[in-house]
């Protein structure tokens, strides 16, 4: 199993379907929370959903179009992280993740982006790191700014969350930037 670790107590691991147990205890005790700002936790509702979405993320893994791991903190699943594509041919990977509310205000995910930048950057030789967020969901823009990513523009009515329809920013961060 792909495993990193990022600090002590904290480690990514690729996903894998034991995972399927706790992200369902997670999202079943947290769905509202998540819901703000993920539209697939309404639809989260059995260990077959996620047992799913495991065997999609292995297989785009195997396919070397995406990295999907669950976020580990001393032991357990906290949420997850993922370069939900990579291309390739752009050399740019784009980054998306979640957490659990009780992890929130630890530093986890800042320090998880950066091992993933890392990865990006120094095993998978990409030339750019993107992550796109609400504009509204000021936690995640403010993990983009902290890491050093320069807000590239917005995105009008760029995704429907749940009936309501939110613009992106757009955040990107270059190998040279990140290198300098």
């Amino acid at each position: 199993m792909f495993t990193q670790e990022v600090k002590e107590g904290l480690a990514l691991a690729l996903v894998q379907p034991s995972f399927a147990k706790q992200y369902l205890k997670i999202v079943s005790q947290e769905r509202d929370y998540l819901g703000q700002w993920l539209v697939w936790p309404a639809h989260a509702d059995s260990e077959a959903f996620f047992l799913t979405f495991i065997q999609n993320a292995l297989q785009g893994y195997a396919a070397g179009k995406s990295l999907t791991c669950a976020m580990i903190v001393e032991g357990q699943v906290a949420g997850n992280i993922s370069f939900n594509t990579i291309n390739t041919e752009l050399k740019k990977v784009e980054i998306g993740y979640w957490l659990s509310k009780q992890y929130q205000g630890q530093g986890i995910v800042s320090q998880s982006v950066e091992k993933m930048i890392e990865i990006a950057f120094e095993q998978l030789a990409m030339e750019k790191v993107q992550i796109s967020a609400a504009v509204e969901n000021r936690p995640s823009r403010r993990v983009c700014e902290r890491l050093g990513f320069e807000l590239e523009g917005v995105i009008t009515r760029a995704e429907n969350l749940n009936g309501r329809t939110v613009d992106h920013a757009v955040y990107g961060l270059s190998r040279a930037k990140w290198r300098g």
